[in-house]
């Protein structure tokens, strides 16, 4: 089997674990990863056989560090049929004349506003419409973790309205510049909130408001979800349906809070303690006429990465059936 070719510019937070996720496919495989500094997740992916590319001024600081840099990235995007782009929030812009010119595809993350792609992705949702596509941005942690409960929800019954609260963690567990606070901060003050509009930018036909806080944690998300549908419905049916999906799970057996999810996953051996799924606890499902209520986590550093092995497997036109290919993702990276 001929892979596809991917390289993954910026091998942070997100783009580490997007690295592994496509090494672990079998249709496609990482041709680099690119750091700016040789600092410990460079040396990570040095041990781990990623080649390493550099800006062109730095390839000797990799050189003297003792992790021989590949070559510079223009190089390393040369290479590659997809380049998924991790780098930071605004960073990614500046980025797409190199893949421009060098005539690839790309993928960008939901740091990015829609327009550099013109196409917001999440495998759930639109999957179809990334088939063949140079230029897709995945959508943000948030972001998907909601298209993933309101994708279902309109298919089977229909979404009148949605309306959310987001309690957001204010920084990953490794960044030291923006943590920790003691303070529960609006984001923004001025209502609503960005995440209604990212999700329009994949469900343009949803009714949707939202609010967010800034809240003194690492670990995780967690949104209070309102949906009013236009079928009626009981919590059992709302569960069935969010049942069905294989990116959601049911958090329970004593589980109340963010801290023990992440322990769980510990528990269970994933990489990175990553919840790849929207944690959703099943007793919070509460039906009122044509309206429920759910609390779900949303784990920020993880959930986006099968989205984006997913979009690269649409773009590349290696499977042609969404459920298909986020069966086939699940299973390589074990969810």
């Amino acid at each position: 089997m001929v892979k596809a070719k991917i390289a993954v510019n910026g091998y942070g937070t997100i783009g580490k674990r997007v690295a592994d996720a496509v090494q672990a496919q079998d249709d496609m495989e990482v041709i680099g990863i690119s750091k700016t500094k040789p600092n410990y997740e460079a040396a990570v992916a040095h041990q781990l056989g990623y080649d390493i590319y550099a800006p062109a001024e730095n390839v000797g600081a990799f050189e003297k560090a003792g992790m021989r840099a590949a070559g510079t990235i223009e190089e390393m995007i040369e290479k590659a049929d997809l380049v998924v782009d991790c780098t930071p929030g605004g960073i990614g812009e500046g980025n797409k004349p190199l893949y421009q010119k060098a005539g690839v595809k790309a993928i960008w993350q939901g740091g990015e506003s829609h327009t550099i792609a013109g196409f917001s992705f999440n495998a759930a949702s639109n999957y179809e419409g990334a088939l063949g596509r140079d230029l897709v941005r995945v959508v943000s942690c948030n972001t998907t973790g909601l298209c993933r409960v309101i994708s279902p929800i309109d298919r089977e019954l229909g979404v009148k309205k949605v309306r959310v609260t987001l309690a957001r963690r204010a920084a990953d567990p490794n960044d030291v510049k923006k943590g920790p606070i003691n303070a529960i901060v609006p984001d923004p003050i001025k209502l609503p909130s960005h995440h209604g509009p990212d999700v329009r930018s994949v469900l343009p036909q949803i009714d949707i408001t939202t609010a967010a806080l800034k809240i003194p944690t690492t670990l995780m998300h967690v949104h209070t979800v309102n949906m009013e549908v236009n079928t009626d419905c009981t919590a059992d049916d709302i569960k069935k349906i969010f049942g069905s999906q294989s990116r959601i799970r049911f958090v329970g057996q004593g589980i109340s809070s963010t801290a023990e999810i992440i322990e769980f996953a510990r528990d269970i051996r994933r990489p990175r303690n990553d919840m790849w799924e929207n944690c959703i606890w099943a007793e919070s499902i509460t039906v009122h006429e044509k309206e429920f209520y759910f609390f779900q986590a949303i784990h920020q550093e993880s959930i986006v990465v099968p989205e984006n092995v997913d979009a690269i497997r649409a773009m590349m036109e290696l499977e042609s059936d969404g459920a298909k290919s986020i069966e086939k993702t699940n299973k390589a990276i074990g969810l």
